[in-house]
């Protein structure tokens, strides 16, 4: 059964970056889709960036131009570099995989146990 590592949470203030792993037991397929989604203090867990076949990406809106997804063809490693970060960027950040594509919390079926974002101000 797969599962899924997340690593290099931490406390930053703003302005810096981070860059966050998900770390699986075994390589990718190349159909897979692996997302990171985030959940705030209080709020609902919510989807902020996805990568799948043939390197096509998808973001949030509030993350656009400020977060990069990226994995290696063939490798069992996605990052989710973070520049610009803010303190509404504050959550706990998980990583997903699905064999489908989607954008919400159902569509996938194994989740890390999530690393701490804080951003101070």
């Amino acid at each position: 059964q797969l599962q899924l590592v997340e690593s290099g949470g931490g406390l930053v203030q703003a302005g810096g970056s981070l860059r966050l792993s998900c770390t699986a037991s075994r390589r990718f397929y190349t159909s897979a889709v692996v997302a990171w989604f985030r959940q705030p203090p209080g709020k609902e867990r919510e989807f902020v960036a996805l990568t799948r076949s043939f390197d096509r990406t998808t973001y949030a809106d509030t993350v656009k131009g400020r977060f990069t997804i990226s994995r290696l063809t063939g490798g069992n490693t996605v990052y989710l570099q973070m520049n610009n970060l803010k303190p509404e960027d504050t959550a706990v950040y998980y990583c997903a995989h699905s064999s489908r594509y989607g954008l919400d919390v159902q569509t996938y079926d194994t989740w890390g146990q999530g690393t701490q974002v804080t951003v101070s101000s």
